[in-house]
């Protein structure tokens, strides 16, 4: 008997976007219920260029991007973008300094970047309880200027709550951190990924020491382009990781985790 194909969340189809170069050649991507994902490849592999076309900050030149049923061109992207949550550090950088936790949180109702003035019982409520879930309770009335880069980035985190989040990009999130500061974060993310209601995540990185278990699957762009998409155990190969970057690596997995060694790669990883 056939297998029915499930319905995408979102779908990425021969998306290709074009300004006075070809940023982004050609990629397909497909993201089913359950899966979490990571974005990974070289600087300039048009990670970020991706992100932008996805959120609805870079109009493709040609392909199409779904999400549910809405498709982008053909739908109210603003509309669509408030299921859609961006986490990036160039956001952080246009919050007021004098902003509290909470403020941010609650400037994620609209995603609004700055938030000032009232808001119902309700929502208070609301936000009270996504700092709660972000491990953030106790920074609800600390000013932005004040917060780590790690208690901002779950404070990010939580002001894309806010919405009804379909997914969530999250870009380069432990850049910055030091190495006991990354690894809670990255704990904090398992942690939220267990939610019942928690959005599809997708990591985007340069480094597969952050590929924790909780993500299921990767997507390796090299030159604008998809090289391999699917499984973690089937595209983190030292073959495939040393195409991604354009030098001969191996990927080793130790436990649950993995690594990268820069040199002369001996096949897939080490399981």
């Amino acid at each position: 008997m056939m297998k029915m194909k499930t319905k995408p969340i979102f779908e990425v189809e021969k998306v290709r976007v074009e300004r006075e170069a070809v940023i982004l050649h050609e990629v397909n991507w497909r993201v089913e219920r359950g899966q979490h994902w990571v974005i990974l490849g070289a600087n300039g592999s048009g990670k970020t260029s991706l992100l932008s076309a996805l959120t609805g900050y870079l109009m493709p030149s040609s392909g199409e991007i779904r999400i549910g049923s809405a498709r982008f061109g053909a739908s109210d992207w603003r509309q669509v973008r408030k299921s859609v949550g961006l986490v990036s550090s160039s956001l952080g950088h246009k919050i007021d300094p004098d902003q509290t936790s909470r403020d941010v949180i609650l400037s994620g109702r609209e995603a609004q970047i700055n938030f000032w003035g009232r808001v119902p019982v309700s929502e208070e409520k609301q936000a009270a309880r996504v700092l709660r879930q972000v491990r953030a309770g106790h920074l609800a009335d600390r000013a932005w200027r004040y917060l780590s880069q790690g208690e901002r980035q779950r404070v990010l985190i939580g002001r894309a709550l806010m919405a009804q989040l379909r997914m969530l990009f999250l870009d380069e999130p432990a850049a910055g951190l030091d190495p006991v500061a990354r690894e809670d974060f990255l704990k904090f993310l398992t942690t939220l990924a267990k939610n019942r209601h928690a959005p599809t995540l997708v990591l985007v990185t340069h480094h597969v020491e952050e590929i924790v278990p909780l993500f299921t699957h990767v997507l390796l762009l090299r030159g604008g382009k998809t090289l391999a998409a699917g499984p973690r155990k089937k595209v983190l190969t030292s073959a495939l990781i040393s195409t991604t970057f354009g030098a001969p690596v191996t990927v080793r997995r130790t436990g649950a985790r993995y690594h990268l060694q820069v040199g002369s790669h001996r096949g897939s990883f080490a399981s």
